[in-house]
């Protein structure tokens, strides 16, 4: 077959998952998955108290496994399974990866919160290794019936830039839909990389919910250092 009649294949493939996923994200009982929904926020500018960080989170889905995209293969990454991670090593390999884009949402739980999560039979953690050490972590929640959730994906800074962020994506897709799930779904927000939204929207999801969030400031909490994520100014 042509090149380019594969790639017109393939090109058509993904704009008909795209409209398929956008009919049945509208299909969606919203009521089930996100019960309590305003209305709408206020138009116009909202003040963010000093001490508070602010974002904004786009949720988004597939219904079908979107087409794998082209990934690095002249690597020496492998992909571990880590069955029941101790909650010092989590919190460690995410402090490494999260800590430059303020994540902070698993440092605020008690260890026995932490524990209960990363220790459940249904959610699968996996780190990418280089070497002797985990530099990458991928975690996918099959806790609701039917639904895996892209908890978290994340590399250190070290491994930016090459590829790998799409070679784990691509490995996250293989296992989410090797299990009888009908939806894949994450969120991301706007502490994130610049790039990663627009990244998981190449990967095949369709955007259905925004949201702002507001929160502590991880940073002037103790959770991690003040000098953490500069592009994000302390207020």
């Amino acid at each position: 077959m042509p090149f380019a009649i594969i790639v017109s294949h393939v090109a058509s493939r993904s704009i008909a998952l795209a409209r398929l996923a956008t009919t049945r994200a509208r299909e969606y009982n919203s009521a089930r998955a996100f019960p309590n929904l305003p209305d709408e926020l206020p138009d116009g500018y909202s003040d963010v108290p000093a001490g508070k960080i602010a974002s904004v989170v786009t949720y988004l889905q597939a219904f079908e496994r979107p087409p794998l995209r082209p990934a690095p293969t002249n690597h020496s990454w492998t992909l571990r399974a880590v069955p029941e991670p101790s909650v010092d090593w989590y919190r460690d390999l995410f402090h490494r990866i999260g800590d430059d884009w303020l994540w902070f949402s698993r440092l605020t739980l008690t260890d026995e919160a932490l524990r209960s999560i990363i220790q459940d039979p249904l959610v699968e953690i996996r780190t990418l290794r280089v070497g002797d050490r985990d530099d990458g972590l991928l975690e996918l929640d099959f806790r609701v019936e039917g639904e895996c959730k892209l908890a978290f994906l994340g590399l250190t800074a070290q491994l930016l830039g090459q590829g790998a962020g799409r070679w784990m994506m691509n490995r996250a897709l293989d296992l989410a839909w090797a299990r009888p799930i009908n939806r894949f779904w994450l969120n991301t927000c706007t502490l994130d990389h610049q790039d990663a939204l627009s990244f998981y929207l190449r990967s095949g999801l369709v955007p259905f919910r925004r949201q702002v969030e507001i929160a502590d400031d991880p940073r002037m909490t103790g959770l991690v250092p003040r000098t953490t994520a500069p592009q994000v100014p302390l207020i």
